[in-house]
């Protein structure tokens, strides 16, 4: 049999999505109520009638999907308990639309009744904005169309929103979020986030795209430092900038060129790093402890980099959510657990655990942080 065309294999991608979508659709996990926290002193006052256009907030976007909304909801509990002004943080939620994937109506009912005065919107996205332009990765989870959701940021927010931290779902953070959002920009960079230029960069690409005679480092010529590798599950993105430069188109096109030549491995991350390495404005390792999941093969554990650590990222394919289960978990899967919403199937509690001991099992263990 001869190779796939493109439309087909477009067409395998969307179809297996859709069958993993109705594998995971019915009634959505349990969560419990998390602890309510307030604004301390010194946060900005709301502006009346400004809602999300309001220039006090700092917006979080974040997908939400089934499988890994359990992980989404520990991630916002973390951001909420550690916010020096947590009503001040506004969330912009993508979610799968059709296909089976869980309603936006209940995703919205479940995110709000674990939190009740949070402040956030949900957003439809449709698998077949992007199903035409994936191609096959080292996991098939990497090639689910959520992951390429954030592309799409810049369309689907309110074009009042300045700028928005981006977040994958397998992030805890354990410092004040307020603190990455005053990021300074400057005028040259749509993006910052945690640079790794000690990583093997070439890895992230193919021999055939290296030995191209028009692509390879010409790429990356004329940059405004030389390209290193960072992590797109944390980052700060200009929107406006976004939207004046094109980026999504950008990035699909080099997701067009994946189809002719096979010039990387790696699910969404690759094309990001085609557009932005070396253009983006580096932001300090402590905001994205990142490769907690371990590899994309094997998810075995891994401890945390040396230094501080504001966010920790569960990377790779180890979930602490799916190791927990598994009774198989790493040591830092338990920090990840002070965080857990989730209320099994032989929990007989109407609501889970106490707000009580929620709020006080969520204290970090003594000396794995340094601030």
């Amino acid at each position: 049999m001869g190779a796939a065309s493109p439309a087909m294999r477009a067409g395998l991608v969307l179809a297996a999505f859709l069958l993993a979508q109705s594998a995971a659709a019915g009634a959505l996990p349990r969560f419990a109520e998390a602890p309510e926290y307030r604004n301390g002193e010194g946060c900005p006052a709301p502006v009346a009638g400004a809602g999300v256009c309001d220039p006090g907030l700092v917006h979080i976007a974040m997908t939400l999907d089934a499988h890994y909304l359990r992980g989404s909801m520990a991630a916002i509990y973390s951001l909420l308990k550690h916010a020096s002004c947590p009503e001040s943080l506004f969330f912009h939620f993508l979610a799968a639309e059709g296909g089976g994937a869980p309603a936006v109506a209940d995703l919205r009912t479940a995110v709000a009744a674990s939190f009740p005065s949070l402040r956030f919107e949900i957003y439809p996205f449709r698998a077949d904005a992007v199903a035409g332009l994936i191609s096959a990765s080292v996991r098939a989870a990497l090639e689910a169309p959520l992951n390429y959701a954030r592309n799409h940021l810049a369309d689907l927010l309110p074009r009042c929103v300045p700028r928005a931290i981006y977040l994958d779902s397998d992030v805890l953070a354990v410092d004040d979020v307020r603190r990455l959002w005053e990021t300074r920009l400057p005028a040259a960079a749509v993006v910052a986030a945690p640079e790794y230029c000690h990583a093997n960069f070439s890895r992230y690409f193919t021999e055939a795209f290296w030995n191209d005679p028009v692509l390879g480092a010409r790429v990356f010529a004329g940059r405004r430092r030389a390209p290193c590798y960072f992590n797109t599950g944390v980052m700060v993105i200009d929107l406006r900038r976004w939207r004046v430069g094109n980026y999504r188109q950008r990035i699909e096109w080099w997701m067009e060129m994946q189809k002719e030549k096979r010039i990387y491995e790696l699910g969404s991350l690759p094309p990001f790093l085609l557009v932005f390495a070396g253009e983006i404005e580096a932001v300090d390792h402590r905001w994205n402890q990142h490769g907690l999941g371990g590899d994309n093969v094997f998810g075995s554990c891994r401890p945390l980099h040396n230094g501080p650590v504001s966010l920790m990222h569960w990377s790779g394919k180890g979930k602490p959510w799916d190791r927990l289960d598994a009774g198989k978990p790493c040591p830092l899967d338990h920090t990840w657990k002070s965080f857990d919403l989730y209320i099994g199937e032989n929990d007989s509690s109407a609501s889970g655990q106490s707000r009580s001991a929620l709020s006080s099992s969520a204290a970090l263990p003594a000396g794995v942080f340094s601030w």
